[in-house]
């Protein structure tokens, strides 16, 4: 079959490559499926599982893909109600290979309202978006939350889940066309950053919701209200600079780190209480396609997520 296939970590991507004949797949066994993979999302951990860069390493060789959407064409004891059906994938890689082997315990129903592509899109903007601002930002209705990289599929899935609840939305972007995608998701302020050398002029801030950190950090702290809570949610612009410890001291100021999939990891009925939770929403975060292509052009993909050139999610098919 064909895949995508990591056989060597490298930042220039130039271990990734497309195999015509990879293995298949194991048939399933209790409780499996065999899935054929319709299309496949780009997500910032795969891009740095490719240079070895994430806090989870696959062995290798290794497929990239960590969600996606497929439709079952085999099903082991236990797991024959899936067969035929349309679904939502989730691992911790594989998915970019025309099919996989999974546990049916990885396995939604494609939420009404969305197209393949956008299902295949979904989970991992929204999930995070779920468990930075409800669980872990305990956002209200009425606070006012701002959202970093939000033209990006993380922040876009952030402004339109806040807004849906009832907060103020302040969508912080590094270009007007993606600030324009966060206003058309419903943000009622919209901010242009220079990631480099960033202001952020705006204050009394409740929640931050931020998946790019960098130079931003510092500024970000500044704009927060007395008591107001900074969701770590990744590090795309970089680490950032030290934060005094005085400054969150004096405004009481709480610093929140955020992983959503390992939350689900430790703790499963949460984890699935969580993924109930956005697929009931999920009319109202569709997520944006700003660039789809074919399995053969996975490198390139991955080189315009490197680059910051995909507004919302970029999506391969199969």
């Amino acid at each position: 079959m064909r895949a995508a296939v990591c056989s060597a970590l490298s930042p220039d991507l130039s271990g990734l490559a497309l195999h015509d004949d990879w293995p298949e797949p194991p048939p399933p066994g209790a409780n499996e499926v065999l899935v054929a993979v319709r299309h496949a999302s780009l997500n910032f951990p795969d891009w740095l599982m490719l240079q070895g860069g994430y806090q989870f390493k696959p062995d290798l060789p290794f497929i990239p893909g960590t969600e996606g959407t497929g439709t079952v064409i085999a099903a082991g004891p236990g797991a024959e109600g899936w067969l035929g059906q349309a679904v939502m994938l989730g691992a911790r890689s594989g998915l970019m290979a025309e099919r996989i082997t999974l546990a049916a315990r990885g396995l939604r129903p494609v939420p009404a309202g969305l197209s393949l592509a956008q299902a295949a899109a979904f989970t991992v903007g929204a999930l995070t978006a779920w468990v930075g601002l409800v669980e872990r930002g305990r956002l209200k209705a009425g606070e006012r939350v701002l959202v970093t990289g939000a033209g990006g599929g993380m922040g876009l899935a952030a402004v339109q889940l806040a807004v849906h609840l009832g907060a103020q939305v302040v969508a912080a972007a590094s270009s007007q066309a993606r600030l324009q995608l966060a206003r058309d998701a419903g943000a009622h302020e919209a901010l242009l950053v220079d990631r480099d050398h960033p202001e952020i002029p705006v204050r009394d801030i409740d929640l931050v919701f931020d998946p790019v950190a960098g130079p931003l950090v510092l500024p970000l702290v500044k704009c927060l209200r007395r008591g107001g809570r900074y969701a770590i949610i990744g590090f795309v612009g970089g680490r950032g600079h030290p934060v005094p410890l005085n400054r969150l001291l004096l405004k009481e100021i709480e610093l929140v780190g955020v992983r959503a999939g390992e939350q689900g990891r430790q703790d499963s009925a949460a984890g699935q209480r969580h993924l109930r939770e956005i697929d009931a929403r999920a009319v109202h975060m569709p997520p944006h396609i700003g660039l789809e292509l074919p399995l053969a052009e996975a490198k390139a993909a991955f080189a315009a997520m490197g680059a910051g050139q995909i507004n919302g999610k970029c999506v391969i098919s199969l």
